[in-house]
């Protein structure tokens, strides 16, 4: 049986009000599904502006992107109860 804990990136920038909801998601499940949560920062790269560029967040969940520009919290909480 696998004991990781599933790493979660959301890729977004300052300002971004689609991001802020989807970190508010993300964090909320986090206080009942623990994961590592990082937050990236595109606006000072530009192959990560070319790769997302409005269509942001995008969240990956252990290297595999599963959300644009929206999360669903359901959704989010079935792929982390998996193991």
């Amino acid at each position: 049986m696998k004991n990781t804990r599933h790493k979660v990136i959301l890729y977004g920038k300052k300002e971004c009000c689609l991001c802020d909801e989807a970190m508010e998601i993300l964090q909320k499940v986090n206080a009942s599904l623990p994961f590592d949560l990082e937050k990236r920062d595109i606006s000072g790269d530009g192959e990560l502006v070319e790769r997302f560029g409005f269509k942001i967040p995008v969240i990956f969940v252990d290297g595999v992107e599963v959300f644009k520009c929206r999360v669903n919290e359901n959704r989010l909480r079935a792929l982390l109860s998996r193991c």
